[in-house]
């Protein structure tokens, strides 16, 4: 094996900003609520050591907390149901070190160089969002440690000819296409779009303008917006004034709640909403009500899919053992953590070991229908297998609606 096999015990750690610095986490660091008990690993032939820095504080808190809950659902499985990792003769357990980013990119860059030195991890899961996963695989590329993940989306993250990046989710590009096709098709005609001035809001957008153009959508303006805005009621306005058919947002969960809100303080009233991200989450729901009915997004998966495999069963057989461990529904942003983590398994157990070459050729090899959906990787490390979804909140109900063929409710337009 590359790294000697380690400790027998689950590694679950919350780093402060002081770990960005070299200094060790408070050891009475409180998990967070919910946080699987410790496994123990004593009954295994030795440990595989992943790392991830994912966010517990900051912007992103909502779907680190998601990404985390959705690895260690993974843990918990091989660990408890599946009987560890099959490398040879032998079973390994799964342990995984956790360090917060607090949603910073250059806290998240200085974890993972600290999870390779310090914690001599053999492998990485990545962090949520774009932003922090450029960056902190642009670290695992420079130390030849393979990172596979579910939450960093972006098509330019893809261009730069990693060797080592795996990503289970469908890129940011294509987040829309499902959608803007089925909105066409029902007569949509005119669309605006705002999104952050970042790395995966900014490929959404670009990609959502091909998708509209293409399905003679004419797109009549495009606003962009800093990362971090508090108030877009000027950006609404506008759009407000050009009536059109469609709005289409592109950022994160707290962007979403800003242009729901905006939206109906401004009396904006388009046909159709199209948020990226925040309206297949059951607590945007939860906090915006009839606010957000019959508001459209992506989704990269959903337990009602006709997905299932060896690994987990079907998606509703993996989501009713997320919902047993914590008390509630996993949103696809566990559940692509979750395959992230499936995904890297599958490959070290083709390989027969964690040496980074053979696990890199796994993984380009690799062919798997899964709870997730299909997995397959291109030269790139995109799983192209797998197209993208589209719900809409629905008598608050969060229902796919497109494509067809993984519709469980019929589109909704006008949303009324």
């Amino acid at each position: 094996m590359r790294r000697s096999v380690r400790a027998f015990v689950l590694v679950s750690v919350l780093a402060t900003a002081a770990a960005a610095c070299g200094e060790s986490p408070a050891e009475d660091a409180a998990p967070a609520e919910g946080d699987a008990a410790p496994v123990d690993l004593s009954a295994f032939d030795g440990a595989v050591r992943i790392g991830a820095a994912l966010s517990e504080t900051g912007k992103f808190a909502v779907e680190g907390r998601d990404s985390r809950q959705g690895y260690d659902t993974w843990v918990r499985w091989v660990n408890e149901e599946y009987g560890g990792i099959r490398i040879g003769e032998g079973r390994y357990g799964a342990e995984i070190v956790y360090y917060d980013d607090e949603s910073d990119a250059d806290t998240a860059a200085n974890l993972i160089q600290r999870l390779i030195d310090e914690d001599q991890v053999d492998f990485l899961l990545g962090p949520y969002s774009s932003g922090l996963t450029t960056g902190t695989s642009a670290i695992a590329e420079a130390n030849n440690v393979i990172m596979v993940e579910g939450n960093g989306t972006s098509d330019t993250m893809f261009e730069r000819g990693f060797q080592n990046l795996f990503l289970v989710a469908t890129v940011a590009s294509d987040y829309t296409k499902s959608a803007v096709e089925a909105l066409a098709a029902r007569g949509v005609r005119t669309a605006v779009i705002a999104h952050e001035d970042t790395t995966f809001p900014t490929s959404v957008a670009e990609g959502a303008r091909r998708h509209l153009e293409a399905n003679g959508i004419e797109v009549l303006a495009i606003e962009k917006y800093p990362k971090d805005i508090q108030d877009v009621s000027a950006i609404m306005t506008k759009f407000r004034n050009l009536g059109p058919d469609v709005f289409l947002g592109g950022g994160h969960y707290n962007d979403a709640v800003l242009f729901v809100n905006a939206a109906d303080e401004l009396g904006f009233e388009p046909d159709a909403m199209l948020i990226t991200v925040g309206p297949s989450n059951p607590r945007l729901v939860e906090q915006l009500d009839d606010d957000v009915e019959g508001v459209l997004g992506p989704t990269q998966w959903e337990a009602t899919m006709a997905y299932e495999g060896h690994w987990f069963g079907s998606a509703a057989d993996y989501a009713a053992y997320y919902q047993r461990l914590w008390g509630e529904p996993p949103v696809y942003q566990a559940a692509s953590a979750t395959a992230s983590a499936l995904a890297l398994h599958l490959a070290i157990e083709a390989a027969g070991s964690t040496d980074t070459d053979a696990v890199r050729q796994a993984l380009r090899a690799l062919r798997a229908d899964t709870f997730y959906g299909p997995i397959a990787f291109d030269e790139r490390g995109v799983n192209t297998a797998k197209p993208m979804g589209t719900i809409q909140v629905q008598d608050g109900e969060i229902l796919v609606v497109a494509p067809d063929a993984a519709a469980v409710a019929a589109l909704v337009y006008p949303r009324g």
